[in-house]
């Protein structure tokens, strides 16, 4: 990920990390061609490392993605969740929606809060009863801007690098210990929040790897939906399947 902030970027912005920074058309008048031209721009992010470290013990990382709102993407996460776990897996529930976190609420963990220990911050966790292979409970760990809430009813207004910022910190910081899933539920569209959680993935995804996108039949939904696979600014291959989901109506 850059250090470069591209919330003040061009609209045709290239991406601080493509070889093109700085030189495209679309660069002219914005006020990082300097530094994108330059190189800063694809300087690897030291967190990176860290990322990768903490991220070892889980065996599958999965994006949930959407390209328009309401369709039941965090749904679709919720009950994937659960669906996995009650196959005796052992699953992690992200939540990266920052402006819109419904995971919580759709978990029954409004109100519940983030704990801090030596080796970082602990997920929330929410058990279901009866869900297992042998009718055992099941147990999710969770974790989401929504527990760091004082009120769940005001607005989270953040500018990019902000959301970048904390989203970084839940892939530094949190402690999951070892998973066989780790979902991540993002906001619908494809904006900051996918570009990050890609690029800060990027050395920390595997083979085993993918993403899940979710639309609905209607077709505006569907067609908004389409270019979702692929958030990065610029194309380059990668490792990460995808599957797209409809859920029944």
């Amino acid at each position: 990920m850059s250090s470069i902030d591209t919330s003040q970027a061009n609209e045709e912005c290239v991406g601080p990390e493509s070889e093109r920074a700085g030189k495209a058309s679309g660069c002219d008048g914005c006020p990082n061609q300097q530094k994108c031209a330059s190189g800063e721009g694809r300087q690897e992010d030291p967190d990176i490392p860290a990322i990768c470290e903490r991220l070892k013990d889980v065996k599958h990382k999965v994006l949930v993605l959407s390209g328009k709102g309401g369709v039941g993407k965090s749904t679709m996460t919720a009950q994937l969740a659960f669906a996995l776990a009650g196959q005796g897996l052992r699953v992690g529930l992200l939540d990266i929606d920052i402006c819109g976190p419904s995971i919580p609420h759709m978990l029954g963990l409004t109100g519940e809060s983030i704990h801090q220990s030596a080796s970082g911050w602990s997920p929330v966790y929410v058990s279901q009863e009866g869900l297992g292979p042998d009718d055992d409970d099941v147990e999710l760990g969770v974790m989401s801007i929504g527990f760091m809430l004082p009120d769940k009813d005001r607005a989270v207004i953040w500018r990019g690098p902000r959301k970048n910022g904390l989203i970084k910190q839940f892939l530094t910081d949190v402690e999951w210990g070892e998973l066989d899933y780790l979902l991540v539920d993002t906001p619908p569209g494809t904006s900051d929040e996918h570009i990050s959680i890609v690029q800060y993935l990027s050395k920390a995804l595997g083979p085993n790897d993918g993403a899940v996108i979710v639309s609905t039949p209607q077709e505006a939904r569907a067609h908004d939906a389409h270019p979702t696979p692929d958030p990065k600014p610029e194309p380059r291959p990668g490792p990460s399947p995808s599957r797209r989901v409809t859920p029944s109506r």
